[in-house]
């Protein structure tokens, strides 16, 4: 007995050739995604922001353009045509006028007093396309007129060139700035260097030894001829025995005021023949004497 066929519609569950049933699929969810990345106003650590913090603080000035970022109206003007690659020589007046003054507009109403030159220079580009608008007189008699932007042009042509000029001399390297000079310091001199002797200080030693020979002198009237040249002999005599010697020693043998001013002076002649040196370790220290330093 032949089977009997399942009803329209349906089939066999049983049958391995049979038509499935139709279900319809589901809506694509990266239609949705896509709709959302690009409704997004900005991305946060890679996932799109849908809407702006209610708790986000911007300050009033943080999208205010200020002027003083340029270093004048020349600065300014120049910058919108090196933009837009506009010939210098040939500037289309209405479209740098316009863009000019929407950069002073924005900045008139905050800070006036910084707008001011760049205010009068808007008022020179007008005066200038003003006078480009003029109709231009025929008469062959009266030589054509100069361009109204040749001298703008030659104004932005000299501060373009400072101001390349400038930017050179600023890569330049500076002390102080890029680099710093070394100092190193080199003793000049390997020999001892002996301090010098403060006249006061042999003044002092020589006052001393002068007391002391008043406290020995003799109370005898003659006539005593001494000789320079004798002190001097018998003080380089003393100093060839020993290395140093003391001030007041070159003078303990003698007897009288005399003779020590005499001894005094013959010291003073060896210091200045330069036969003898005079030296002092440190300030109201003992003051030696020795033979002049003669290297080999």
């Amino acid at each position: 007995m032949p089977e009997q066929a399942p009803p329209d519609g349906g089939a066999d569950p049983e049958a391995g050739d049979g038509i499935a049933a139709h279900v319809p699929n589901p809506p694509p969810e990266s239609a949705d995604a896509d709709a959302h990345v690009d409704s997004a106003i900005a991305r946060l650590y890679g996932e799109p922001l849908l809407h702006l913090p209610t708790d986000l603080y911007i300050p009033p000035d943080a999208l205010e353009i200020f002027l003083d970022a340029f270093e004048g109206p020349l600065d300014l003007l120049l910058y919108l045509i090196r933009k837009q690659n506009f010939d210098i020589l040939d500037i289309p007046m209405a479209q740098v006028t316009l863009q000019y003054l929407e950069y002073v507009e924005q900045i008139r109403k905050s800070n006036l007093e910084l707008a001011a030159e760049y205010l009068l220079m808007a008022a020179m580009l007008i005066e200038i396309k003003s006078r480009m608008l003029l109709p231009k007189r025929v008469d062959t008699l009266v030589e054509e007129a100069e361009d109204p932007r040749a001298e703008l042009v030659r104004r932005l042509l000299d501060y373009e060139q400072i101001k390349v000029a400038a930017q050179q001399l600023g890569a330049l390297p500076q002390e102080g700035r890029d680099f710093v000079r070394p100092q190193l310091h080199i003793e000049q001199a390997l020999g001892p260097v002996w301090p010098q002797v403060d006249p006061h200080d042999l003044q002092r030693a020589w006052m001393d030894v002068l007391r002391r020979a008043k406290l020995t002198q003799h109370h005898r009237i003659g006539r005593e001829e001494l000789s320079v040249r004798e002190h001097m002999s018998a003080i380089l005599r003393t100093l060839q025995s020993a290395r140093f010697v003391e001030f007041s020693e070159l003078f303990g043998g003698q007897a009288s005021v005399p003779v020590v001013v005499v001894h005094f002076v013959a010291m003073l002649e060896l210091a200045k023949e330069t036969l003898i040196e005079i030296t002092q370790a440190e300030p109201f220290a003992p003051i030696y004497v020795r033979l002049a330093y003669s290297p080999a």
